[in-house]
């Protein structure tokens, strides 16, 4: 069934509205008709059948008919820390990143990041982002869009660290020596067996991260991770991490 994120305001207690290109979607490409259903979803947890009274170009109006349970978000709220990285890297991982269940992205520099940063288009791009999230987000049936947070330095992510209960920092030089998530994880698991704790996974750019910036990731409270023993691509690494915490939060039957 078809699924759209709508603003908290058009979603009241006994109705919903669709409106702009999701309305447009719905009403000229699905070619819906009064009495079809669709699922609204208020990016927050809530998500609700509802019922169609009225189609307009521009303008859905539909009643709710039933308030469903949320159950495609992950029990961990991960947030990816994603180094800027060359053409449409970042796009992938925020995309497959969404369908893997993450939280939120963080994009920052690091000290081999290739891309030259140009603030000019921030807003531009942070659109970009932000709509493939939202449309990732209604693919893969979440209930939540992920948070997309602007382009931060290094020192301001290290700042960070204080907001989350786990920090794994991917640093190719821990897998060459075996030192790896599930290890790691087992001394985590009873801890937060009670509680859906908040864990920062940060990924460096294409060149990996300096021994310096590892150091300083350690001493603001990380811990030192590897994803194996093969050299993974810098937009494949995050998707291979969230599958791991998937696994490990107990989400595919790891527990």
């Amino acid at each position: 069934m078809q699924r759209y994120f709508v603003p908290p305001a058009q979603m009241e207690e006994y109705s919903v509205v669709l409106e702009g290109d999701d309305a447009r979607h719905l009403a000229a490409v699905m070619r819906a008709k009064p009495g079809d259903c669709f699922i609204a979803c208020d990016g927050n947890g809530q998500d609700v059948l509802a019922q169609i009274i009225t189609v307009d170009k521009d303008r859905v109006r539909a009643e709710i008919t039933e308030r469903l349970i949320a159950q495609a978000e992950m029990a961990w709220k991960v947030t990816v820390a994603q180094s800027l990285a060359k053409g449409d890297k970042l796009e992938i991982v925020i995309q497959k990143g969404t369908e893997a269940g993450a939280i939120a992205f963080q994009p920052f520099l690091s000290q081999r990041t290739v891309v030259q940063y140009d603030e000019r288009k921030e807003a531009k791009r942070l659109e970009r982002w932000r709509k493939i999230a939202k449309e990732a987000a209604e693919q893969s049936h979440r209930s939540v869009i992920p948070g997309i947070k602007t382009v931060s330095t290094w020192k301001s992510l290290l700042k960070q660290f204080t907001e989350y209960d786990l920090i794994l920092f991917c640093y190719e030089e821990e897998g060459r020596v075996g030192s790896g998530l599930r290890a790691l994880l087992s001394d985590y698991r009873t801890q937060f067996a009670s509680i859906n704790p908040r864990v920062l996974v940060v990924i460096g750019p294409e060149g990996g991260f300096t021994v310096q910036e590892a150091e300083a990731a350690v001493l603001a409270g990380a811990k030192l991770i590897g994803l194996g023993r093969r050299i993974l691509r810098t937009e494949t690494a995050a998707l291979y991490a969230l599958a791991c915490l998937a696994y490990e939060s107990g989400e595919l039957g790891g527990i």
